[in-house]
């Protein structure tokens, strides 16, 4: 998509830009898609040299009712024991349900899916230093159910259509609400309800106040019984160590 084609940082295309662009005839028609209207769309829009035909679809960016949004408020450090312990009472609960687990880097991305894989849970990674070919195949696998949980960086938080997810996990809380609003949005698709649940640390408060004045919508906090977590501290600790060692380094 357009927006994230052009967007600066991790994920910048400038250079590739400029070598399909010598390469392609100078008298050419050029036409961008976007989901999200960005700043750097809109400087694009007003650089080019002819005059542009612009049509935006004119809709509130909001999350669907049947979607239940939830915050769990967690200090850094013991944060991936949060995580199994959710992915522990949702399989006990719904052994059928499908977890969709967003996380910020590649590297975070691969570590976790080792990690779930090490305390036994069906899990499989999607993430941009995958081949082509090996994303197809993860996701294939989770949406014919072999696989119930997936983990995935932004790479699936657009463009997916897999109607059946009942839980998204924001292992991090995203930096930008269009973001959030992306990645909760694979869940309570067609009609069914869902349910959406992110880690916050100390140090994203600003992070959640900036999403809820977004979603015009307060998130509510998700309980659950910090003892339980307590007990598999050091397990996921120790496990999550052992990930980090083997994993590859992106």
């Amino acid at each position: 998509e357009a927006d994230r084609l052009l967007e600066q940082g991790c994920a910048d295309f400038s250079a590739d830009l400029e070598v399909i662009l010598e390469a392609v005839p100078a008298r050419r028609q050029t036409l961008l898609f976007s989901a999200t209207l960005t700043a750097t769309l809109g400087e694009l829009r007003a650089l080019a040299a002819n005059k542009p035909f612009f049509w935006e679809a004119e809709a509130q960016v909001r999350a669907v009712e049947e979607l239940e949004q939830r915050y769990l408020l967690v200090p850094e450090a013991v944060k991936d024991a949060y995580l199994v312990h959710l992915v522990q009472t949702f399989q006990d609960q719904h052994e059928d349900w499908a977890i969709i687990i967003f996380t910020k880097t590649c590297k975070d991305c691969q570590v976790l899916n080792m990690m779930l894989r090490k305390f036994s849970f069906p899990s499989v990674a999607l993430h941009s230093m995958m081949k082509q070919k090996q994303r197809f195949a993860a996701l294939a696998k989770f949406k014919s159910s072999i696989f119930k949980i997936l983990i995935a960086t932004d790479v699936a938080a657009r463009g997916l259509d897999i109607p059946a997810v009942q839980v998204v996990i924001n292992h991090n809380t995203p930096g930008l609400p269009k973001i959030y609003i992306h990645r909760v949005g694979r869940t309570a698709r067609a009609g069914r309800k869902g349910l959406a649940i992110t880690l916050v640390t100390q140090y994203d408060i600003h992070l959640v106040h900036a999403i809820e004045e977004e979603i015009k919508l307060k998130l509510q906090e998700f309980s659950v019984e910090e003892q339980l977590v307590l007990d598999i501290l050091t397990q996921v600790n120790v496990t999550r160590r052992e990930c980090e060692i083997v994993s590859v380094p992106w």
